[in-house]
C-alpha cells in the first residue's frame, strides 16, 4: 500500500482540486492515482503507517522512520503519487526500512493556476501539523523513537512553513510537544530571506524541527523571477539558497553543478530543472544519509564541502 493524506475536496465520486475535509488513503500498488474508494478510517491509517514505519531492534520500544512527502503546485495526483513512488523505490532500493507518506493538497494540474494554488496551500497547510504530524507525535514515548521527517518540493516547502508557522499561533496544538527530525526542502518555492536565521516566517519551523536542509538550482527556470506567474516575487530559496548565513539548524547544498554536468539525463522531463530530484539516485543518496543522521551534515559523502559552501558531489 502507498499511504496519502489528502485534503482535497471529493465531488460525483471524485478528488478534485479543491480545499475539503481530511482524508486518509490506503492506494494499492496497482492503481495510478488515488480515488474515494481507497479512503480509510483514519486510526485504521495511523495504526497502519505506525506498524510499516518500524525496523530494526523493537526491544527497547518502537523504532524506525516516517518520511512525510509534500507536493508542489501544478501537480495532479497521478503526478504526486509517481514522485511519491520514485521517492520510496529509490530509497528503499538502499536499504531504507520507514515508510513514505504523502501529503495531497489541492493543487490544479494547469500551468497558470500558481496564485490560487498558493491560497489552496495556505488554506490546507495548518491540517498538516494538526492531522498529520500530531497524530504521530501524540503516539511518542519516551521509550519511542519512531522519526518523523519531512521532504518538500516547490511550493510544499510554503505548506511547510505556514504549517509550523500556523501550529504556534494555535493554542491548542502549540501547548503540546512535537517535533520532526528532519526537513528537507528541494526547488523551495519560498523567499531565500524568508529562511535566514532573524526572519520571523521561519522561525517556527526551526523551533520544530532537528535539522533543516535545503537543496537549491540555480539553473531552476521554474523559479525564476522572469517567469510570468511570479512577476514582483522576491528571489526564491529553490533557486539562490538561504540568504546571509543558514542558522544553526540549517545547511544549504548547492546542487546546480550536480545538475549542470547531468542536465542530458533528465532532458525527458517537463520543466527538469524543477523537478529532475525524483528520477536521480544520487540526489536520494544524500536525503538517506540525512534522514538517518549518522554521519555530520559536512560529511555526508555525497557531499563536497569548503569554506565556500557545500555542494552535491558529481565527477
Amino acid at each position: 500500500m502507498d499511504y496519502v493524506f489528502s485534503v482535497r475536496s471529493i465531488r460525483q465520486g471524485a478528488f478534485i482540486a479543491e480545499p475539503g475535509a481530511s482524508h486518509f488513503l490506503a492506494v494499492p500498488a496497482h492503481e495510478p492515482a488515488p480515488t474515494p474508494t481507497h479512503v480509510i478510517r483514519k486510526s485504521a491509517w495511523v495504526d497502519a503507517v505506525f506498524e510499516a514505519a518500524r525496523h530494526g531492534p523493537q526491544n527497547d520500544g518502537p523504532r524506525g522512520d516516517i518520511l512525510f512527502y509534500i507536493h508542489g503546485f501544478n501537480t495532479a495526483q497521478e503526478v504526486m503519487l509517481a514522485r511519491h513512488r520514485r521517492i520510496r523505490a529509490h530509497l528503499e532500493g538502499m536499504g531504507f526500512e520507514g515508510v513514505v507518506v504523502s501529503f495531497d493538497w489541492p493543487a490544479a494540474n494547469m500551468a497558470l493556476n500558481y496564485l490560487e494554488d498558493r491560497l489552496d496551500a495556505k488554506m490546507s497547510a495548518f491540517r498538516l501539523v494538526t492531522e498529520g504530524i500530531a497524530s504521530f507525535a501524540r503516539l511518542q514515548r519516551p521509550d519511542c523513537f519512531v522519526n518523523l521527517h519531512l521532504i518538500a518540493h516547490s511550493t510544499g516547502a510554503y505548506v511547510v512553513r505556514e504549517a509550523f508557522d500556523d501550529a504556534d499561533d494555535r493554542p491548542g496544538v502549540a501547548a503540546h510537544s512535537w517535533s520532526v527530525s528532519q526537513v528537507m526542502l528541494i526547488s523551495a518555492d519560498v523567499s531565500a530571506a524568508s529562511l535566514a536565521a532573524d526572519s520571523s516566517k521561519s522561525s517556527s519551523l526551526y523551533r520544530h524541527c532537528v535539522r533543516l536542509t535545503n537543496y537549491h538550482n540555480p539553473f531552476d527556470n521554474v523559479l525564476s523571477l522572469s517567469d510570468i506567474k511570479r512577476i514582483g516575487v522576491a528571489p526564491r530559496a529553490g533557486r539562490i539558497g538561504i540568504i546571509d548565513e543558514p542558522p544553526q539548524k540549517a545547511i544549504d547544498i548547492n546542487c546546480g553543478p550536480y545538475f549542470d554536468a547531468n542536465r542530458q539525463d533528465f532532458a525527458h522531463l517537463d520543466y527538469p530543472a524543477h523537478t529532475w530530484w525524483f528520477e536521480d539516485a544520487h540526489f536520494m543518496e544524500d536525503v538517506l544519509h540525512t534522514i538517518r543522521g549518522a554521519v555530520d551534515r559536512r560529511e555526508i559523502p555525497t557531499r563536497l564541502a569548503s569554506d565556500g559552501g557545500t555542494w552535491l558531489r558529481f565527477g
